[in-house]
């Protein structure tokens, strides 16, 4: 389970006002038609996939200017979701033990560099793994929750340093710097390290220098105790059974790996410290945001916490979670000054990253990107029916659409009626062409369109699949 000590702020009366009227300033800076798509998108999710709900943040030019909650945070007794409810986020709490480190590097109290061993004694080969290593998963440890359930001896509390005799005291998965995989071993092996170099607890260091600075002010550690009934509820399914409570790990599993909750606005509130880099120094964020490269040569499209890729054409530093009950979504464009926060109340389903991309690519689209859905919304309606304007397409793409293509699209998707919504949902350029990539949902059934469009307007490739 992508996975994720103490700070609880209680929730007043106060705290609904100011929080309503934040929302309500929020929401009034996105265009109404755009936060009717937000709305149409996490609708949908929520009840293609049966997810009881979820909050959602968007940031816009390094403000928040989007904060909405949708469906139930409670199914019984039925209480709607709020935008100030927390829920868990998992594994996004990585990061912020990976800028804790990072600040005691800045202090001069620790090296990336240096081996595990100076802070966390009799580690499987502690004088040769590094911090580095640790923060960007390539230090060989094994991971002690791979499962994307709670097994039993998880229910029951367990200490930091009895994690590490049964997982990080045994024989490495790899050598250090030649591979990268996935431990939740290695942040519990991090935030140890934050503790002894900084001579404080994790959660009392977090505090102190990232959720009070930037205001962070309803930050919950559920490593030790279950959010409060003012929060949302933690929900699993079997198979496509009914939502059931999910269970709470015991004490101490989720230490500097996953222990953190949090409303939407909170969490959006770092990626704003992340684009404007007011917690770090720039040569910090640097290493942070950097993709690491093992010793092959091969890249891991992974910095120290958070995920680094491309996504819609830009620079984009994320990251998933997932606990007992919960998943989320963190998806900023530092360069791009945009983030999209998704929280939600179900583990082992992608509803928040679903939302979080889809969301992410409403608000990258460019001037065309209207017509060209509507063209592709025609070009569909027609294939359905057998029929093509071939004035629109290259001839390449002219040969492709054969009379035996044209029967198959008709017989296979003129079935599934008018659909219920045609979106884009992903462009990039390549070879001299712009790709489209368009989601369709059906009642029933949802397809991926996918095109690929001359500078001269002229389709080049149309094709439909499955998704």
């Amino acid at each position: 389970m992508r996975i994720m000590r103490r700070m609880r702020t209680p929730i007043c009366v106060l705290g609904f006002l100011s929080l309503s009227l934040l929302t309500t300033q929020a929401q009034s800076a996105v265009p109404a038609d755009l936060r009717e798509k937000v709305d149409t998108i996490a609708r949908n999710t929520l009840a293609s996939t049966g997810v009881p709900s979820a909050s959602i943040a968007v940031v816009q030019n390094g403000a928040i200017v989007y904060l909405q909650a949708y469906g139930d945070g409670r199914i019984e007794p039925r209480t709607p979701a709020a935008p100030v409810m927390r829920y868990s986020i998992g594994s996004i709490s990585k990061q912020f033990t990976a800028a804790a480190v990072l600040l005691l590097a800045e202090q001069g109290k620790l090296s990336l560099d240096d081996p595990v061993s100076r802070f966390v004694p009799n580690l499987t080969r502690g004088n040769e793994v590094t911090i580095r290593q640790l923060l960007s998963h390539t230090s060989g440890y094994q991971d002690y929750w791979p499962q994307d359930y709670v097994p039993p001896f998880m229910l029951q509390p367990v200490t930091a340093d009895t994690i590490l005799d049964r997982w990080a005291r045994k024989p490495l998965d790899f050598d250090p710097g030649t591979q990268w995989q996935y431990s939740n071993t290695n942040f519990v092996i991090a935030g140890l390290i934050v503790e002894k170099a900084s001579g404080v607890p994790l959660l009392q260091f977090l505090s102190q220098h990232i959720f009070t600075p930037l205001q962070m002010k309803s930050v919950m550690n559920i490593d030790q105790e279950r959010l409060t009934d003012t929060d949302a509820t933690g929900y699993l399914r079997y198979a496509l059974g009914p939502p059931r409570i999910a269970p709470k790990e015991g004490k101490g599993w989720l230490f500097a790996a996953g222990e953190l909750a949090m409303p939407a606005e909170d969490l959006a509130k770092w990626d704003i410290s992340l684009i404007n880099q007011t917690v770090l120094t720039p040569a910090s964020y640097r290493q942070m945001e950097t993709e690491v490269v093992l010793k092959n040569g091969l890249g891991t499209r992974y910095g120290f916490g958070v995920d680094v890729r491309q996504e819609l054409g830009l620079r984009a530093i994320e990251h998933g979670g997932e606990v007992s009950g919960f998943t989320a979504q963190n998806l900023v464009f530092p360069d791009a000054r945009v983030a999209v926060v998704v929280l939600a109340n179900q583990d082992s389903v992608d509803a928040s990253s679903a939302i979080a991309r889809k969301v992410a690519a409403l608000l990258f689209r460019d001037a065309d990107a209207g017509k060209q859905e509507d063209q592709a919304r025609e070009v569909f309606r027609a294939l359905q029916q057998g029929k093509i304007d071939r004035t629109l397409f290259t001839d390449n793409c002219n040969s492709y659409f054969s009379d035996q293509a044209l029967k198959d699209f008709a017989s296979s998707l003129g079935p599934l009626g008018a659909p219920a919504d045609f979106s884009q949902t992903a462009k990039q350029e390549r070879g001299g062409m712009t790709f489209r990539l368009f989601e369709v949902r059906f009642p029933q059934k949802t397809v991926d369109v996918w095109e690929r469009v001359m500078p001269d307007g002229k389709i080049e490739q149309y094709q439909v699949s499955a998704k």
